[in-house]
């Protein structure tokens, strides 16, 4: 077991100085000094969860990759301000995180899944979710992995919320991880065409998909 120690201190500067108040600016000096050794340290535990998710799964790896490319083109082409693509991309990247709690054999089965199996890959955003959650610069980016199987028409996951009660960036990370879902290789089908894929977006446009949104990537990332 690993015990760690925190201490803070203070030093009396004048003669007049109570103790008491040394030590209660010793002690918050200590408590702010923990605040941010935590946060950095969740934070690496969360590189290591990535860096197990992609060990597992290198297919997940490269997909959350293109996610994150198309994302940032989203953002550039909607004039986001660069803070909101940085972010947005970073949802991208850590949109699947969730599925480091997903046994292996489920990622990667050949077949189509069963419907228990299916049940369980739809845990993914609340276990992503509770993960990002835990860092507090990930706040936002954990709002949006937790959406980002909402629909558009409301029969979506985990929450079943609607159209404009879905994150705007969920609603962006959607559309992309579909589009790239559908025109990368699966374990049970090869890649489908950018037509049909394309095709698949306009038909689910307003049922799945915010409708404007599926017209930007269309017409200004796709360029079709």
């Amino acid at each position: 077991m690993d015990i760690s120690i925190s201490f803070g201190y203070e030093t009396k500067c004048y003669e007049d100085e109570m103790i008491q108040e040394i030590f209660i600016k010793a002690e918050d000096y200590m408590y702010k000094r923990k605040l941010f050794e935590s946060s950095n340290m969740r934070g690496k535990t969360i590189d290591t969860i990535i860096n197990t998710l992609n060990e597992k799964n290198k297919r997940e790896e490269q997909h959350s990759v293109r996610v994150a490319e198309l994302c940032e083109l989203m953002g550039k082409n909607i004039g986001l301000p660069k803070r909101k693509i940085q972010e947005l991309k970073n949802a991208g990247l850590l949109h699947d995180i969730g599925k480091i709690a997903i046994e292996e054999n489920i990622l990667n089965k050949p077949d189509r899944l069963t419907e228990d199996e299916y049940n369980e890959i739809k845990r993914h955003p609340e276990i992503g979710y509770r993960i990002l959650s835990t860092v507090n610069e990930m706040s936002e980016i954990a709002k949006y992995v937790l959406s980002h199987h909402e629909m558009w028409n409301g029969e979506g996951y985990p929450k079943g919320i609607k159209d404009i009660d879905i994150p705007f960036e969920s609603r962006i990370i959607s559309i992309v991880d579909a589009y790239d879902a559908m025109t990368s290789e699966r374990p049970y089908r090869k890649a489908l065409s950018e037509e049909f894929a394309i095709e698949e977006l306009k038909r689910n446009s307003g049922i799945q998909f915010d409708p404007e949104l599926v017209n930007v990537f269309i017409e200004k990332v796709l360029n079709k």
